[in-house]
């Protein structure tokens, strides 16, 4: 892919009048700390249920009770038709788990984007595959099935599958995939961690997350969801040692199996899920309000147009450091949450790669903001407040360090 800059101007004059205006008639609330996350998993109460069918069973793990009805609540609410989801001890093994149960040739290559968290190019080595790291779209901050195409004319070795990652919980366009899969031959896996909201069924086996942090929680814990019934026995055997009916490893597999306790805990939660989804969608269009009155920031792409996550972030006209240490000093926190790109961690620096160009400035200049369950519209206004002084004042430092070395 070509490089090319993000299709934004850099900042040329101070914030409009109009916010300056709002913010001289809003009142100022106190400067407590605002955590950038602050998960909310069901009460003590609502869990207590589930937790007491445990008891009467004694049934603590391997595909018991509870887990069983969170397969069936969960494939309901994806739309299935039968059960479509098989339960996993958190997304990274769901992800490991799906590669093997779709017979991905051990040493081949897995394409992965670069913007993502570590733990999708640590299941494709979990699984056996040697990461390439492939620049995403900057339209969507998602893999381009058209652009990974070109690439793979240029791949000198066998590409055995493509891990396709939901950036910050954003819907993926599963057919295009599903096209790409029939066109190629290659294996494709959906890493929706984030993305239980968007989530649909489909033949491409797609893992969630369950982590305390995400927008549907279980403490720890995910599914993997296909429409495949011989893939999903698969996925089932390779959860549980590679046994098919029998304790004979039939298969390669990992002990990835869910317990009931976390069971318990993601049906409660799921039984909270209208409520959950409200608190994120309220935060979500209080942020859609503000952060366009901001020169020159924008939010992810997609961002609240049909869909909510647990997290916000913004693409900023510079680079960030400076911009998320002013925020912290104001006592509001940042996160970055996928760095620089995994092609920047000591871990993968050795793993081949294309020209990231797209990564290497979304990992400069996209910023997480906070965004949690109980988060308040004047929290957020704080936010933006915040964050216009500390883009202005990092204009002002900029023209100051200029002005220096003339």
């Amino acid at each position: 892919m070509a490089s090319q800059r993000l299709p934004y101007p850099l900042p040329t004059e101070s914030r409009p009048h109009e916010i300056m205006t709002q913010r001289a008639q809003r009142p100022q609330p106190a400067l407590a700390r605002l955590p950038v996350l602050k998960p909310q998993l069901p009460p003590a109460a609502s869990i207590l249920p589930y937790l007491e069918t445990i008891d009467a069973c004694r049934w603590y793990s391997n595909a018991g009770p509870l887990i069983t009805q969170l397969e069936e609540e969960l494939s309901r609410r994806l739309g299935f038709r039968d059960r479509g989801v098989v339960m996993a001890a958190n997304a990274t093994v769901g992800i490991t788990v799906a590669l093997l149960a779709r017979r991905v040739p051990a040493g081949s290559l897995c394409i992965v984007p670069s913007w993502t968290f570590v733990a999708t190019p640590h299941a494709a080595r979990a699984a056996g595959l040697t990461p390439w790291f492939h620049d995403v779209d900057r339209r969507t901050w998602a893999l381009n099935p058209d652009e990974v195409m070109e690439t793979l004319k240029q791949i000198p070795r066998p590409v055995g599958a493509i891990i396709v990652v939901s950036p910050f919980g954003a819907p993926i366009d599963i057919d295009a995939w599903q096209e790409f899969e029939d066109r190629t031959g290659i294996l494709v896996v959906v890493d929706a961690a984030a993305g239980f909201d968007t989530a649909r069924p489909s033949r491409i086996p797609l893992v969630v997350s369950l982590h305390a942090t995400k927008i549907l929680g279980a403490g720890e814990g995910g599914f993997i969801s296909t429409t495949d019934t011989r893939l999903l026995e698969r996925l089932r055997a390779c959860c549980n040692f590679g046994f098919q009916g029998e304790r004979i490893a039939m298969l390669p597999s990992l002990n990835a199996k869910m317990s009931e306790y976390h069971a318990a805990v993601g049906l409660a939660s799921l039984a909270l899920w209208r409520e959950t989804r409200q608190q994120h969608a309220r935060i979500t269009q209080w942020y859609r309000q503000i952060v366009p009155q901001l020169e020159h920031v924008s939010l992810q792409p997609g961002y609240g147009q049909g869909w909510v996550s647990a997290t916000t972030s913004v693409l900023l006209p510079r680079s960030g450091a400076r911009i998320a240490a002013h925020l912290r000093q104001s006592g509001v926190e940042t996160r970055t949450w996928w760095g620089e790109g995994c092609h920047r961690q000591p871990a993968f620096m050795d793993c081949p790669r294309s020209a990231l160009p797209v990564t290497e400035e979304l990992g400069a200049c996209v910023l997480g903001l906070p965004h949690f369950p109980d988060m308040q519209k004047r929290d957020v206004d704080r936010v933006a407040d915040t964050l216009a002084d500390a883009l202005l004042d990092s204009r002002s430092l900029r023209i100051r360090e200029r002005r220096q070395r003339a």
